[in-house]
């Protein structure tokens, strides 16, 4: 599976499994020494760190409430899913946890991969890939469960469970898939208050639809919701800890459940990890600066090739002949073959696309070349992926999903376009390049229908066993410096670092990464704080 994502609002997506052969050294200390290569900083306030100043999550009762037993002592019933060697199930949850005796119930999509062998088995090893959006069902049967090492997937059950609102759990949909097709083409760069005034109303539009649409839902999709979700299922599937690796978005949904239950965490990896203190404003700056240092790891690798459509005159030179070629296509989009055109914002989204990882970067210089040519074809397939977008025109429920959690979790950065505005400056500082077109699509969450439900929290799980946090130093979507973040925070947290390109770090071809998430998951054994791996 090689599907990546970018958040709206702050956060990001899947996991790839491309390959790569790599070294490992370990490192005394703790893994805070600045990096030449690490994700740049963003601009931030001036005052105390965001870690310092956010209220810590606090656990719930070790006891589980009376109402929720029935929940916790449900029991699951298999049958052969689709895809041959796997199984298939559905969890029976509250909708609102604050009044389950009174609550409908949900029922979400669960998965397994019963453990292979030899060895004893260890138990479920539950995934989530992130989003959030991201289905977890489809990530086991396509990647995890066929894709893990084997070892791994000898001793544990390799399991996934859709979150709610996501793909096969009560999905959330928002908008036809003629309406998604101009709604990614709206302009997010807007050079007018005209401009702006189409751009506010494109989100209103779509918080609208969503909220008539899946208006009993939308209140209930929290991380929290999630976190508390995948603590019924390790009942039902009768393991007293949860064991878990989580990439991306799945970081925060794994550190969330930690926070929650402390006292049940079993062997946890969260895998490019976000940092659960920050806002959503100080989340959309430091992604931007990520994604510019992924850029500029790109343009570095493209002027040496003789194909590079941007020049070899230096990053710089690439930067403004990017940003040029944008600017016509804001003016003028070019055709595709297909009734399509290719705008600025399109083109935009399949460039961010490509930095995900870097055996994306011989395609983005080929399409890029074809743009200049007047060819927007390979432009727009990329990102026709990052969207969802299948060949027959039809999206899938990720980029729906995705706003619902995000905009639930966390109050939205503005109040207003004039926020936004004021905004762009201090996202241009992170990247030249996309911090317009960052600045603005932030602007989304101001227009959702439903409260927010969450804030910024710190997250220590005290009491927790060791939890192993992964940050790669040059990925664009969650930035390096958010590992280093939550590692902080948790009591029991251990940094392991990737000096490298991508987004995640476990199953991409490290074989430093592999061998000590693997020694950690089947022996216990987290590397030294501060390990690196190259």
């Amino acid at each position: 599976m090689d599907t990546r994502r970018l958040l709206r609002t702050g956060g990001i997506a899947f996991a790839t499994a491309a390959l790569l052969l790599s070294g490992c050294s370990g490192q005394d200390g703790s893994g805070q020494e600045s990096n030449p290569d690490a994700s740049p900083t963003s601009p931030r306030s001036s005052g105390s760190r965001a870690a310092d100043t956010a209220r810590a999550l606090e656990p719930l009762p070790r006891q589980v409430p009376a109402e929720l037993r029935p929940y916790y002592e449900q029991k699951l019933v298999w049958k052969e899913c689709d895809v041959a060697g796997f199984q298939c199930t559905e969890l029976r949850v509250p909708l609102d946890y604050g009044k389950p005796e009174k609550s409908e119930d949900l029922r979400l999509a669960v998965t397994r991969k019963k453990a292979t062998g030899p060895g004893g088995r260890l138990g479920s090893l539950h995934v989530n890939p992130g989003g959030p959006g991201g289905s977890a069902v489809d990530y086991v049967q396509t990647a995890a469960g066929v894709g893990y090492p084997v070892p791994v997937r000898a001793r544990y059950d390799i399991v996934g469970m859709d979150p709610r609102g996501v793909a096969g759990s009560e999905p959330v949909e928002c908008l036809t898939n003629e309406e998604m097709d101009a709604y990614v083409r709206t302009d997010v760069t807007p050079d007018d208050r005209g401009e702006v005034e189409e751009l506010a109303a494109a989100f209103e539009e779509f918080a609208r639809s969503c909220e008539k649409r899946e208006g009993r839902l939308l209140g209930h999709v929290s991380t929290v919701e999630a976190a508390r979700d995948l603590d019924v299922l390790r009942e039902a599937l009768g393991d007293d800890r949860l064991t878990y690796v989580g990439a991306s978005y799945g970081t925060f949904l794994g550190a969330t459940y930690a926070g929650l239950f402390p006292h049940r965490v079993g062997r946890l990896v969260l895998d490019g990890a976000m940092d659960p203190s920050l806002g959503s404003r100080q989340l959309n700056l430091d992604q931007t600066a990520g994604f510019e240092t992924a850029f500029k790891a790109f343009l570095k690798d493209c002027a040496r090739r003789e194909d590079c459509p941007l020049g070899s005159g230096g990053t710089g030179e690439a930067a403004r002949r990017l940003g040029d070629l944008l600017e016509e296509l804001d003016a003028r989009p070019i055709g595709t073959g297909t009734p399509r055109r290719l705008t600025e914002s399109l083109a935009t989204t399949g460039v961010l696309n490509a930095m995900y990882t870097e055996y994306y970067w011989p395609r983005l210089r080929s399409a890029l070349a074809a743009a200049r040519n007047g060819d927007g074809a390979e432009l727009l397939a990329l990102a026709d992926e990052y969207y969802d977008r299948g060949a027959d025109g039809s999206y899938g429920n990720i980029m729906y999903a995705n706003p619902a959690v995000n905009c639930l979790d966390l109050p939205a950065p503005y109040k207003g376009p004039d926020e936004a505005e004021k905004a762009v400056a201090d996202f241009r500082e992170a990247s030249p390049v996309f911090g317009r077109n960052f600045a603005w699509t932030a602007l989304s969450c101001t227009y959702w229908q439903t409260p927010p439900t969450g804030e910024p929290r710190r997250i220590e799980a005290k009491g927790a066993g060791p939890i192993l946090v992964i940050g790669t130093t040059r990925d664009p979507a969650t930035p390096y410096r958010w590992a280093e973040g939550l590692a902080e925070q948790l009591s029991s947290g251990t940094l392991l670092t990737y000096d490298g390109d991508g987004h995640t770090a476990y199953v991409r071809g490290s074989d430093c990464v592999d061998s000590a998430v693997n020694d950690y998951l089947l022996r216990g054994r987290v590397p030294k704080d501060g390990t690196r791996c190259s």
